[in-house]
């Protein structure tokens, strides 16, 4: 099994429940095909660095799975049928890209773990 991470960007005129459905949509993709979920994050609403079918802006969504390499098609199949999806980006992980990616995840665990308090301290003790 091969770990890969794909990007995708939908259309920013979806409402909040449909940019959620899509993700479902395309996680339920990935588990039908025998795909292990690894970690999910949703960017938000971001501007482009140009724009695609006259858009400024989308919602970048990120999805890190393990599977076998034969799931990548079907992925991207169903990305191109989507008429909410304008971008999409998917790669196979190297072990490096995997220590940092799992570094990242842990980073962003402990971060949302603490209360603004605990981060406001952490920021002062580095600066000291």
């Amino acid at each position: 099994m091969n770990t890969y991470e794909t990007v995708f960007i939908l259309t920013p005129v979806l409402s909040d429940e449909q940019m959620k459905e899509a993700v479902v949509k395309f996680k339920d993709v990935l588990q039908q095909n025998g795909a292990e979920i690894v970690n999910e994050e949703e960017w938000g609403l971001r501007k482009l660095a140009y724009p695609i079918q006259k858009k400024s802006t989308g919602f970048y969504c990120l999805l890190e799975f393990k599977g076998e390499p034969t799931i990548v098609k079907k992925l991207d199949v169903a990305f191109r049928r989507d008429e909410r999806v304008i971008r999409f980006l998917t790669f196979r992980l190297d072990k490096y890209a995997q220590e940092y990616a799992e570094k990242r995840r842990n980073l962003r665990a402990k971060k949302g773990s603490e209360t603004p308090a605990e981060a406001t301290a952490a920021a002062e003790n580095k600066e000291a």
